[in-house]
């Protein structure tokens, strides 16, 4: 494994490119931001907004993919409040026992901002079946919520005839991945890797669901998906995922700081609605061997709140200590004993960059702290 020299992400983040000088695609696209002309990117986004604005009389005119988060609050606050627009909000939910601050937040979005929430509940046996298969044949236990996220807000937009469905980050482009493109544009964002569609025959064959129960995981036809126009804010306004949270707490966002602390996060306030959800992203560990610690750490010296030694040290301590909680959660919905999850997440462990300690533990064969 290589790592930034300006941040600390490993070259086994999937997508990610390094230059000659040793730095990673996301570390150049923030740099890259101090020549943008933010005032002729923000008029694009007034006349975007302009295009579509009462559209549909008084009916809505936007829609925006929606969690409860941060990111979620401060997206809200910017169409309604700031654009004028009047935005729908889609919302998928993962079945998954939510956290105090989980249940706060998707309601304050609304109370706060006076905006429709129209949320699916997912068919929680086909979530099951869907999240063991996952599991125990990818690595990748969420797929089917993940999968939803990306479908959903477009065939609802589709139904409500909001063309304008508007999402946060271009995540391949701010922190690096496989679709990298300064774009507006989120039309390709499905593609990203994130949820890549899974054979339907594949699924039906071994995880014992039918073509019914997938029905919501196609997405659109291309015809159909040529009638919207997804965008991504981070485009239009330099995007910064503290200063998101800055914001939302001023509009009654609540982080977990009062709740849990969470032992593989070196933040409180993101992916804060359930425990168990966050087994996926940890599952970055021991594919990639980086997870959500490194995630942040390279965003906070990105943003200047820490230097890169600040940043290994949080890395070490936190990235391969899944939470215990999540852990709990996950087994109970699931069905599974711990004894059978640990030996899943064993059989995932990607032997050419991890090896087994004498204590029976799995290490990095090149931790970022050993250079």
């Amino acid at each position: 494994m290589k790592y930034c020299k300006k941040c600390v992400m490993p070259d086994t983040r999937p997508g990610i490119t390094f230059n000659e000088e040793g730095i990673c695609s996301a570390c150049q696209s923030y740099e890259r931001r101090k020549k943008i002309d933010w005032d002729a990117r923000w008029k694009e986004f007034e006349t975007i907004c302009e295009k579509y604005r009462g559209m549909n009389g008084d009916g809505y005119d936007c829609a925006i993919a929606v969690s409860g988060g941060k990111d979620s609050h401060y997206q809200v606050h910017l169409m309604k409040n700031v654009m004028n627009m009047n935005p729908i909000l889609f919302s998928v939910e993962d079945n998954f026992p939510m956290t105090e601050a989980g249940v706060h937040n998707i309601q304050n979005l609304s109370e706060e901002f006076g905006c429709n929430i129209i949320s699916i509940k997912p068919d929680r046996r086909t979530q099951k079946k869907l999240m063991r298969y996952m599991f125990e044949k990818y690595g990748k236990p969420t797929w089917f919520i993940d999968r939803l996220i990306y479908t959903y807000p477009l065939l609802m937009s589709l139904k409500y005839n909001t063309p304008l469905l508007v999402y946060g980050e271009n995540v391949s482009y701010e922190y690096g991945g496989a679709d990298y493109e300064e774009t507006y544009s989120a039309r390709n964002q499905i593609n990203n890797g994130v949820a890549s569609e899974i054979s339907e025959d594949e699924l039906i064959a071994n995880a014992n669901v039918t073509a019914q129960d997938l029905v919501l995981t196609r997405a659109p036809k291309k015809e159909e998906m040529d009638k919207l126009d997804p965008i991504y804010i981070s485009y239009f306004l330099p995007w910064n995922s503290v200063e998101n949270y800055e914001f939302a707490k001023k509009h009654g966002f609540h982080d977990l700081s009062h709740e849990w602390r969470r032992s593989h996060h070196i933040e409180d306030y993101d992916q804060v609605d359930s425990r168990a959800y966050l087994v996926h992203p940890w599952l970055k560990y021991p594919k990639f061997g980086h997870s959500i610690a490194t995630d942040y750490a390279a965003r906070f010296v990105r943003y200047g709140m820490m230097s890169r030694e600040e940043a290994i040290e949080l890395v070490r301590k936190h990235d391969g200590a899944l939470d215990a909680l999540a852990v709990q959660d996950f087994c109970e919905f699931c069905g599974y004993k711990e004894s059978e999850f640990w030996s899943i997440i064993d059989k995932i462990y990607n032997k050419d960059i991890f090896e087994k300690s004498e204590m029976g533990s799995w290490v990095l064969k090149n931790p970022i702290w050993n250079e």
